[in-house]
Parts: C-alpha cells; structure tokens; sequence
C-alpha cells in the first residue's frame, strides 16, 4: 500500500490544499494530512479546530487520515511507515523553500521522497494567510474554501 502524508499548517485548510490531495489520491492508496505545529507561528484556530475542519472537508475521501505533529516531520513518517510526502506548488517562489526543505528532509532519512504536485492555475494566487486576510476584512472566501470553513473564519471576525 502506497501512502503518503501531506505536511503544512492549514489555517484554514483552502481549496486549493484539496486539490492536492485529490490529486495525491490519484498516485498514492492513502494520504495523511498532517497539520504541522510551528512553535513560531500563532495560527488563527486552535488545534482541535484545525482537526475538525480537514475532518469535515475531506470525509468525503475515506483515505484520507489527519493528524498532527509537534517535531520533524521525517520522524513522524519514518514512526508511521510512511516514506512519501506529498507537497503543493504555487509558483517558481514556492519551488526554492520546498526544495530545501525536500533535502533537509532526504538528509535526515534517505528513504524520504517529496514528491511535488503543482497545484490548478485557479488557485496558484491562493494560501491560506491570503484567505485569513480577506476573512478578516469582511471579503467573501466562498470561493476559497469549502462552506463549513467559510463559516469558522467569518464567526472568527464577527
């Protein structure tokens, strides 16, 4: 069984992270979505909201597992058997971080592969914090992300 886990903070979790996956679930029989904790970061939902909401937008997708991880991400893959990440790409910017990171991963485990997946032209604009930004300013996200998350962000900035 070929599985994967898709890495990344996912406040909130768009439309344009499901498209990966959908497409992840095409090369891969299971993909986790792992919400990775940055202890740098002070993310707009709490944990166990971040959890419900990828719950609720991927049920849909029985393959599809969330969890979360607070250390490396190879050390969570290497514990959970799983030697494949899957990550989206935006643009050219994008590439030079998910590079580095992809071979800082491989150093730290050598049976690690990313394997990179370039998201649709619709969303290439699209990240999260893009998405939180128009939330808060009273902007319509309808198209952004699925109707149970546009719900979250606007009782967020009520």
């Amino acid at each position: 069984m070929k599985k994967a886990i898709y890495p990344g903070s996912f406040d909130p979790i768009t439309n344009g992270h499901l498209n990966i996956i959908e497409r992840a679930l095409d090369i891969f029989d299971s993909v986790t979505v792992l919400i990775s904790i940055n202890p740098h970061k002070t993310p707009l939902f709490s944990l166990e909201e971040s959890l419900e909401m990828i719950t609720e937008a991927t049920q849909h997708w029985p393959q599809v597992e969330v969890d979360y991880n607070e250390g490396l991400t190879v050390d969570y893959a290497r514990r959970n058997g799983i030697s494949t990440a899957v990550r989206g790409l935006r643009a050219v910017t994008d590439f030079e971080h998910e590079f580095s990171m992809a071979l800082t991963n491989r150093s730290l485990w050598p049976d690690f592969d990313t394997v990179f997946l370039m998201t649709r032209v619709d969303y290439m604009y699209l990240s999260s914090s893009v998405v939180r930004q128009v939330a808060q300013l009273g902007g319509d996200v309808s198209q952004f992300v699925p109707s149970t998350i546009e719900r979250r962000l606007k009782a967020k900035f009520v």
